[in-house]
């Protein structure tokens, strides 16, 4: 995967101003509604260090380049190195799922890994992402598996780790981004965030707002803040 390809990429394309446009309860409550009804939001709880395998050198620095950015809109840190850890935002790219069969100690990582990586095969799907939390409910780790097929393939690599930092900076709903993407192309042609997205993101770092949520009253809280924060 060449970063080269195709394009720019960056955080958000308008002011705080517009960001919160068109935004209501209903609507940030959707991005953290699961399927099954249930509401969850979670944000990093330790500052985030991004490692990647299966890409190109130019492509790992603009993954970390995006990783940074997203962190930045967020005000959340990035470090050198987890004390725990080491890296505790993993991204793997391959070709085919069965590649990740072979990555060393994965298994260990990823409980039950061999059956995950049926069903994802059966669906045809072209990224997952494992999540772990500490005990107050703040992820301590994302795990990011990306498969390139022909859809992932077509976008501008810039596109590809920009979309990658924005879905790994929170515990997003499964649906959140089924209908519409969090990036948009701006008028210059560059990729960048919706602006709401941004939104939600700087809103969900806010210090007076819990680390994870469960409760849908949460979005209320959310919505105050975008409000505020324009």
């Amino acid at each position: 995967m060449n970063a080269g390809n195709g394009g720019t990429a960056g955080p958000a394309g308008t002011g705080p101003a517009a960001a919160g446009a068109g935004l209501d309860a209903a609507a940030v409550a959707a991005f953290f509604t699961r399927a099954d009804g249930s509401y969850l939001c979670a944000r990093w709880a330790r500052p985030i260090v991004p490692v990647a395998f299966g890409i190109d050198e130019p492509t790992r620095a603009a993954l970390r380049d995006a990783v940074a950015a997203v962190a930045d809109l967020a005000g959340h840190p990035v470090a050198a190195t987890d004390p725990e850890l080491g890296a505790n935002l993993m991204f793997f790219f391959l070709r085919d799922w069965a590649e990740l069969a072979g990555v060393p100690g994965l298994d260990r990582l990823i409980p039950d890994l061999w059956p995950l990586l049926g069903r994802l095969e059966a669906a045809g799907a072209n990224q997952y992402r494992v999540f772990r939390f500490d005990p107050g409910g703040g992820i301590r780790a994302c795990f990011a598996f990306v498969r390139l097929d022909a859809e992932l393939a077509a976008l501008p690599a810039a596109a590809v780790v920009l979309g990658q930092a924005v879905q790994a900076i929170l515990l997003w709903s499964d649906l959140a981004f089924r209908d519409r993407p969090a990036l948009a192309r701006a008028p210059s042609g560059a990729v960048v965030l919706r602006p709401e997205v941004a939104a939600v993101i700087r809103a969900a770092y806010d210090p007076v707002l819990p680390g994870a949520a469960t409760a849908p009253a949460h979005a209320l809280r959310l919505l105050a803040r975008i409000r505020r924060l324009q």
